[in-house]
């Protein structure tokens, strides 16, 4: 059960027509939420047929108009779309006067805070950024997820609360993140979240290819455990043989990577040379056994450096 609280109703914001600049998985959720919240979705923007069909499904009967009709209409607009299109979307509609004083402007991007809506700052918006700590399916589950999930939250702090209601009102959990640290912020939630995706499927595959059937029933169990105790007790969490020092496991791993799936060899080495570092800072990995660890992913690194050259 979420244990967020409901802001005071005189901190809440008023009815508010929301609009959506990019229909992509991200922004059609979050207004659905503030749909379930009493708001009310008034415009999409939406360019490809995917983006069409999504908006159709989770904001139905929103029509689908240009970014700036979008504005037009909205008291308060997403700005859902890539990172890199970001700040030139901004500029764009600012420079063209679709920016009204007063409004709502909030962008999705966790790379950046507040400042890259300066240009539409100058035109009299309010700018906020709500960075959702979720990966998205683009499909009505998303709504669901939001219970409880934080958000990275940078605003001037006039706008504060407003920021953080709307979050709650979400079903969010707001996390202020000052501007300076939204890079760092968003690093480190890819490195969890995304380079996680790439590991697992990759693991899944190795399965297949040692011949079972259903790596995903496999894995589950396991990789839920694993992410609990991570979760609950960082470093104190590792366990394998990277973490006890066997040496001639994790070169008989490296020797079969090559074999099958030569790909994952560069992967598998930094991965395991990151884990001794911390097992060793921690005290988990003994001294005595690590070097003989790291002379194996030292050798295995200078070989795989040469074949890579060769190739």
């Amino acid at each position: 059960m979420s244990t967020v609280q409901q802001p005071d109703p005189k901190d809440r914001p008023a009815r508010l027509a929301v609009g959506v600049v990019g229909a992509g998985r991200v922004g059609p959720a979050l207004a659905a939420s503030l749909q379930l919240a009493g708001h009310h979705p008034v415009a999409v923007s939406a360019v490809s047929d995917a983006s069409r069909r999504r908006a159709a499904d989770m904001l139905p009967d929103v029509p689908v108009v240009p970014p700036a009709e979008v504005l037009q209409r909205a008291d308060l607009v997403l700005l859902t779309v890539p990172d890199d299109t970001l700040p030139g979307l901004v500029q764009g509609l600012a420079d063209t006067g679709a920016v009204r004083p007063g409004q709502l402007l909030v962008h999705t991007s966790g790379r950046y805070g507040a400042k890259v809506l300066d240009p539409a700052l100058r035109a009299g918006a309010l700018p906020l950024a709500l960075h959702p700590a979720m990966t998205f399916t683009g499909t009505p589950v998303d709504v669901q997820r939001l219970a409880g999930c934080s958000f990275g939250v940078t605003a001037p702090e006039e706008l504060r609360m407003a920021a953080e209601a709307l979050v709650i009102e979400m079903g969010g959990e707001p996390e202020w993140i000052a501007e300076d640290n939204r890079p760092l912020y968003h690093a480190a939630l890819a490195l969890g979240a995304n380079h996680l995706v790439t590991l697992v499927a990759q693991s899944m595959e190795l399965l297949r290819t040692a011949g079972v059937a259903a790596p995903d029933r496999m894995l589950g169990p396991l990789l839920g455990a694993a992410l609990d105790n991570a979760l609950r007790s960082g470093d104190a969490a590792l366990t394998g043989p990277v973490a006890r020092g066997d040496a001639g496991t994790v070169a008989a791993h490296v020797s079969e990577l090559r074999k099958h799936a030569p790909t994952t060899v560069a992967g598998y080495l930094a991965m395991a040379r990151a884990t001794a570092d911390r097992a060793l800072a921690s005290g988990l990995l003994k001294a005595e056994l690590a070097e003989d660890l790291l002379g194996v992913l030292a050798n295995e690194a200078r070989s795989y450096g040469a074949e890579g050259d060769a190739r």
